[in-house]
């Protein structure tokens, strides 16, 4: 759900600007979220989100988005209602948790896979949640499906794979993913050797002499569009978690 992340950013660029326009439009986005997505419930009047208001669809990491959005818009409004919808979605999806820590990409029988950058994505906005919130009662899905990731997305060459059980294509929004998932979950440096593997392996194996990523690296053929959304502003949205990570002091 794209208005997650260009929400996320207005609120971003209004703690630097403090420009009202920008904390007016992030907050507005909530509407949205609430009114406008359909929502799909359990038998707890638990709920997720579709992906867009013409679709019926229970695709997890698109209702964390919502959640996350929720949480961090409460933090300008201290509306209360938004945390409670937010936990709402949190619990749905963490009760969709398989037993081993993974998601499936969603509930309907084509959306059975389980892969990288989506488990990312899920993983970011239930940290987000929580530490907005202060409700750990999401703490042991947190760890499971963080273990799950760092032990399942990941070689030890530093490849980042795109399913749980097949490597390619090689898709440069998952090493991207990575670097914001555990910053925002707080143990980036605690991973730093993952870290710098998968970075290493990427910008060799994925970064050109002009200088852009390539969108997929595949076995035989790779995709070497240059997407601006999806390549190169993700990978700089991630770099630039790196660098904050490691340049705090400077």
């Amino acid at each position: 759900m794209a208005t997650s992340f260009i929400a996320e950013a207005l609120l971003q660029a209004y703690e630097i600007t403090k420009n009202q326009t920008y904390l007016d439009t992030a907050i507005s986005t909530a509407d949205f979220v609430l009114k406008d997505l359909n929502k799909s419930y359990d038998s707890d009047n638990d709920f997720t989100l579709s992906y867009s208001p013409l679709d019926t669809t229970q695709v997890f990491n698109a209702g964390l988005l919502g959640a996350k959005l929720l949480s961090l818009i409460y933090k300008y409004t201290g509306k209360v209602q938004l945390l409670t919808q937010a936990k709402k979605i949190v619990s749905y999806v963490c009760k969709k948790q398989n037993s081993d820590g993974s998601w499936a990409y969603g509930t309907l029988p084509f959306h059975q896979w389980i892969d990288n950058f989506h488990t990312g994505y899920n993983l970011e906005c239930i940290k987000i949640y929580q530490e907005i919130s202060k409700d750990y009662s999401f703490s042991n899905h947190l760890k499971k499906g963080m273990d799950y990731y760092l032990a399942t997305f990941f070689t030890s060459e530093g490849e980042s794979k795109y399913y749980n059980n097949q490597t390619y294509p090689v898709d440069i929004h998952a090493p991207a993913q990575l670097l914001v998932t555990l910053f925002k979950n707080d143990n980036l440096e605690a991973n730093i050797e993952l870290v710098d593997k998968v970075l290493n392996w990427t910008i060799a194996n994925m970064q050109t002499k002009q200088g852009y990523f390539i969108y997929q690296k595949r076995k035989i053929m790779s995709s070497r569009i240059p997407y601006i959304r999806w390549a190169q502003a993700w990978m700089f949205y991630g770099l630039s978690y790196y660098f904050l990570e490691f340049n705090k002091d400077e």
